[in-house]
């Protein structure tokens, strides 16, 4: 599996052309484009500041709302976790999961997502990385915000 940052844009530009080129409706012109472009910023932010850490690695996708990507690069972690760090991992991604499911207009499972979210990152409040502005994202999903935080500013 390639880290993030070695990865090379070039490929995935390609496979975008290719569906630019073909009939698409405007909205999905925009979606591939939007994509590329935050695909971009997350590649530069996490060269340039040298982020290896995958949690912090998930907050710069978070900021730049790729939630579901977020869901991916934490679940491989997940997977090899255990007790605190799990949950919190799997906290996290329920998060993630609320925007997902806000932005597919599934009020009910957002709010699904959020409770146990939020029930996670209260019992594990002291294992939660110093990085994460717990308060601010608790805030968020205790009202199913639909405005996400912007979680990567801790990050050094």
């Amino acid at each position: 599996m390639t880290s993030l940052d070695q990865l090379d844009l070039a490929p995935i530009q390609i496979v975008a052309e290719k569906y630019l080129s073909d009939k698409l409706q405007p909205g999905h012109r925009l979606y591939i484009a939007d994509r590329m472009e935050s695909y971009a910023r997350v590649l530069q932010n996490i060269v340039s500041g040298n982020i290896t850490d995958p949690f912090s690695r998930s907050l710069v996708l978070w900021d730049e709302e790729l939630f579901f990507e977020v869901h991916e690069i934490l679940e491989h972690v997940w997977l090899h976790s255990e007790g605190a760090a799990k949950l919190i991992l799997q906290a996290m991604i329920r998060a993630a999961g609320m925007y997902v499911q806000l932005d597919r207009d599934n009020i009910k499972g957002a709010t699904s997502m959020a409770a146990k979210a939020v029930e996670a990152f209260e019992h594990n409040r002291n294992e939660v990385p110093d990085i994460l502005n717990l308060d601010l994202l608790l805030k968020k999903l205790r009202n199913i915000d639909p405005i996400p935080p912007k979680l990567s500013e801790n990050i050094s």
